[in-house]
């Protein structure tokens, strides 16, 4: 089966663009090829600073042929009907229609419309136009003479040309022509702009393949990226140094370059002094560098640093690396200055003037300043303080000063190292280990990958930081829609979530959140709010609890409008997951399902099941007695469990009811005419809904 290679080659694509770009290529082409009646085997796309490819493999050489009969009219229709009917089947006249008769409904007409196959290549050429000329760039632009006139291509860089072939391994490869933006498809690529910029004639996959790499190209990402980390560790190695690894850094500098080629340089050891964050990220925002540690991961930064250049240098990539030097050492030494002057007002004059400077910035038109918001966070840090074990009066002051880097030098010029500096910055000013510590951890988690604080004061002031935010745009109605989120305000309630959960602190949400309204001073935060909130949390937590592999149903069960304890409810899903994996705990549920399902047909009926009292002389001697016993035992000791929040031993409880309940629908009938003896059973049937409800709502468990 044919072979399809497609490589649409342009000026540099931006890094943060190449990936996205190849995978939109490949599915508007496979997408265009199936809906035109095509199928294929496999398709992968690649991509470089300079083309998009996509090779697709086993393509049909033609589209089925296709017969289509459409119904239409009786014979003796009105005329409009029939002049309807044959224009949407694109019929001339009712001469080229047949007639067909119905028993009932008399003879109508058919129109038989046939449509031949495709050859593939004409597809091809009929679709790519428009995939080029409609390509989702999130910029593009216009270029040359044709870029005045009104519909002309626009592009992210200049298209220079489209390699379009079609071939088979029998057959001899064909260029399949069309043309986009005034370019012409053909069998011509271009290799490596410095070292090999001739043109390339192309005939399959593999050969176009082998002739970039002899061309100093190589072709896949993933494989540009491999190249980049083993030879930069292997530089690394032979200085003695370890390379400090960055996804990210690697991801961007794999798409930079088409022939990576590591070369190591070295910086002024007397920069060795700024925080070593500070170095990173200076070394890879300006350079796209990456840095070196010396020896082990638990010693500081080397002063040398790796750079991946685009070419092969004929003096080994010195010239480079000393160019490459002179910026790092200029962008170091603004970063050094940076870190001393905040450093000389930290010892001259403390925080006071960067924390007096908080009160100018506004967080937001409703809520006020970060002045005023980070004295609500203080007052609040100190209520949370005895809840996760944290000393208030350390609280208070990490609370005081956690967001003082924000207007230091350092931070204005590197946002990212926000909480990174306040530590650092604490740290040199003296302040208690915890307090420091706080400076940067109460950002986090920002992400469900990001660690969350385990220190008491960094968890009090973390949770203060997220629970004001929640709050407060709560109380000026300022909530997530959609997927319009623009205050990160899931970000900061599944912070929350995890703070709580993955620190074993055991709190309830509502008091949460009124200790926080008790902060606002100019808005409302009243039970309609609570409420609201209350549900966004759960709706969190589900999301939470599925990630770590809980079932959905088991959530739904446990989880009530009123339910506030994230820990409770936690331990609840797990205890009661485990409880059915169990056979007690599977008949348990058959058995309590079948009882559920007798009330709901009780209760459509009109009946009020739920206060009517058990009368014991009209039980039965033998499984309906047992199974009254059964069941005052069982509620009695799930209760007992329960008050000491022993879950399993809860369900544990509750297992004692599956051989009673299995022996009562064996040999016992509800439903009998005996209508005192009925509601008396109908009453057991509740009992066994109600003591299983202390647990979970079984009805929502599937199974």
């Amino acid at each position: 089966m044919p072979d399809l290679l497609l490589e649409l080659f342009s000026e540099e694509i931006p890094a943060r663009m190449q990936r996205k770009a190849a995978g939109d290529l490949k599915k508007l082409v496979t997408d265009a090829l199936v809906d035109a009646g095509l199928t294929y085997e496999g398709a992968r796309e690649y991509w470089t600073p300079r083309r998009l490819t996509l090779d697709v493999r086993g393509l049909t050489a033609r589209s089925a042929d296709l017969k289509e009969e459409r119904k239409g009219p009786r014979t003796d229709a009105p005329e409009k009907a029939v002049a309807g009917f044959l224009r949407g089947a694109g019929l001339s006249s009712v001469d080229e229609a047949q007639v067909r008769s119905d028993p009932k409904k008399g003879d109508f007409y058919v129109a038989v419309i046939e449509k031949p196959g495709r050859d593939a290549q004409d597809i091809i050429a009929g679709v790519m136009p428009g995939i080029i000329q409609n390509f989702p760039w999130p910029k593009s632009m216009r270029w040359g003479d044709k870029s005045r006139d009104a519909g002309s291509l626009k592009w992210v860089r200049p298209l220079q040309s489209i390699l379009c072939l079609f071939a088979s391994d029998t057959e001899e490869p064909e260029v399949i022509p069309f043309e986009a933006g005034g370019t012409a498809s053909g069998d011509i690529t271009y290799g490596h702009r410095f070292h090999a910029p001739e043109p390339i004639q192309v005939r399959r996959f593999d050969d176009y393949v082998t002739a970039l790499e002899k061309a100093k190209v190589v072709l896949d990402a993933e494989r540009r990226k491999e190249i980049i980390k083993a030879d930069a560790q292997n530089l690394a190695f032979a200085k003695g140094l370890e390379l400090v690894e960055d996804e990210g850094l690697l991801e961007e500098v794999g798409n930079l370059v088409e022939w990576p080629v590591a070369i190591m340089g070295e910086f002024d050891a007397a920069f060795l002094d700024i925080p070593p964050e500070v170095i990173r990220l200076t070394i890879k925002e300006n350079q796209k560098c990456f840095v070196l540690r010396q020896g082990t991961k638990g010693e500081g930064l080397s002063n040398n640093f790796l750079l991946v250049a685009n070419i092969e240098a004929t003096d080994g990539g010195k010239e480079i690396a000393l160019g490459n030097a002179k910026v790092v050492n200029a962008r170091l030494g603004d970063a050094k200055f940076f870190w001393e002057t905040d450093l000389h007002q930290i010892n001259t004059e403390g925080f006071a003037p960067w924390t007096a400077k908080l009160d100018m910035v506004t967080f937001h038109a409703k809520l006020g300043t970060q002045g005023a918001r980070v004295q609500r966070i203080i007052a609040l840090a100190e209520k949370l303080a005895p809840i996760v074990g944290a000393d208030p009066a350390l609280a208070k002051r990490a609370t005081e000063i956690c967001k003082a880097d924000l207007n230091s030098a350092m931070v204005y010029e590197f946002p990212e190292l926000q909480g990174q500096m306040g530590r650092r910055y604490a740290d040199r000013a003296g302040e208690d280990a915890s307090v420091a510590a706080a400076c940067e951890d109460h950002w986090k988690p920002q992400g469900p990958s990001d660690d969350v604080p385990t220190n008491p004061v960094s968890a009090a002031v973390a949770l203060a930081d997220k629970l004001d935010t929640l709050t407060g745009f709560w109380a000026i109605d300022e909530k997530p829609t959609g997927s319009k989120d623009p205050y990160a305000l899931r970000r900061a309630a599944l912070g929350v979530i995890r703070l709580l959960l993955e620190n074993d602190h055991k709190a309830h949400l509502s008091q949460l959140f009124a200790s926080a309204a008790d902060t606002l001073t100019e808005q409302s935060f009243g039970a309609a709010e609570n409420a609201d909130l209350l549900a966004f949390f759960h709706d969190r937590l589900k999301v939470y609890l599925r990630d770590q592999g809980a079932r959905h149903d088991l959530i739904d069960a446990v989880i009530t409008p009123q339910s506030d304890d994230l820990l409770t409810v936690t331990r609840r899903v797990a205890a009661l997951g485990s409880f059915l994996d169990t056979e007690d705990g599977k008949n348990l549920l058959a058995g309590t399902k079948r009882a559920a399902n007798i009330l709901a047909a009780e209760e459509k009926k009109g009946a009020d099941i739920s206060n009517v009292e058990i009368v014991e002389s009209l039980l039965e001697q033998g499984p309906e007695s047992s199974l009254y016993e059964a069941v005052n035992q069982a509620e009695s000791e799930a209760a007992q469990a329960i008050d000491k929040e022993d879950f399993s031993g809860a369900m544990a409880a509750l297992a004692k009811l599956r051989e009673p309940v299995d022996s009562f629908f064996e040999d016992v009938m509800v439903n009998v005419e005996d209508q005192k003896v009925r509601a008396n059973r109908l009453a057991l049937m509740q009992r066994i809904r109600t003591a299983t409800a202390t647990v979970a709502d079984f009805s929502k468990i599937a199974g």
